[in-house]
């Protein structure tokens, strides 16, 4: 049916002096695809539900962290009977628990985690999920192909986006020691963005930032930091060690990276939510 606003033009343009047939159909027909158009557009826009998604891990001293750095502690240092307020004092790395990857981290002179944009932090958040092959192999990588095949099936992944790669690996955090999946020479090996694929990202896509459910943006076994350099070089920032990617739908949801912001930081822990 053409909205009463066509079939109003429709109307007043047939009574014009020399307005034919053939013009009026041809306008009609104008009409019938811009209609078309819209509701195709308005059915493959994702609905959105309302929900919030957590994508941060608790951090506390069972998380796993990168072979050789310390564990998370916190230390009390005021109590509620002495003085009414209680306090910790925290003793971290700055790359622990879920946690932001600022330039700096990589690149001698890139931005550090106070200096990332506002508006980079809040995002559409893209969500590819390799699951299947990474759990058959722990060196899977998100590839070129993984990106243009969840294009294939939703579309053009937006300019400024967040990308996600959804592995699956949270779920061995039950048994710390296959997450971490250390060799016999204590190398660890997980899943990550295949260097020419976050180069791709950053490229083709005008990616804000990408995001990963295990411990680093390359492969763990990785000695050459392609995703790393891609991502960071180009002065965007990483996520390392989201949880719960597998809830999040694959297109639609928004990202809000709650980044600490530390003068000078290469990165810290943050609070990361998927609004769905």
């Amino acid at each position: 049916m053409c909205s009463p606003r066509i079939v109003q033009v429709a109307h007043e343009t047939a009574q014009s002096p020399g307005w034919s047939r053939r013009a009026w159909l041809g306008a009609a027909g104008l009409g019938a695809v811009a209609a078309l158009s819209a509701n195709a557009t308005a059915a493959a826009a994702p609905e959105r539900t309302g929900g919030v998604v957590d994508l941060t891990h608790v951090l506390d001293a069972e998380l796993p962290v990168w072979p050789g750095n310390p564990v998370f502690s916190k230390v009390p240092v005021a109590w509620h009977d002495r003085g009414g307020f209680a306090q910790h004092a925290l003793v971290l790395w700055e790359h622990t628990g879920t946690h932001v990857d600022a330039p700096l981290h990589r690149v001698r002179d890139g931005i550090s985690v106070d200096r990332i944009a506002e508006r980079d932090l809040i995002a559409p958040l893209v969500v590819i999920d390799i699951s299947a092959r990474a759990a058959a192999d722990p060196e899977a990588a998100l590839s070129i192909s993984d990106i243009t095949d969840w294009e294939a099936a939703h579309g053009a992944i937006p300019a400024r986006a967040f990308v996600a790669m959804y592995s699956g690996w949270e779920h061995r955090l039950a048994a710390p020691a296959t997450f971490l999946n250390l060799d016999a020479a204590g190398r660890p090996h997980a899943p990550g963005f295949a260097p020419e694929a976050a180069d791709f990202l950053v490229t083709q896509r005008d990616i804000v930032g990408a995001g990963v459910d295990t411990l680093s943006l390359d492969r763990a076994a990785s000695t050459e930091y392609g995703a790393h350099t891609a991502i960071l070089g180009a002065g965007r920032y990483g996520v390392e060690m989201l949880a719960r990617l597998g809830q999040v739908p694959p297109a639609g949801a928004t990202v809000v990276v709650g980044a600490p912001k530390h003068a000078g930081g290469t990165g810290g822990p943050c609070r990361v939510l998927a609004l769905t």
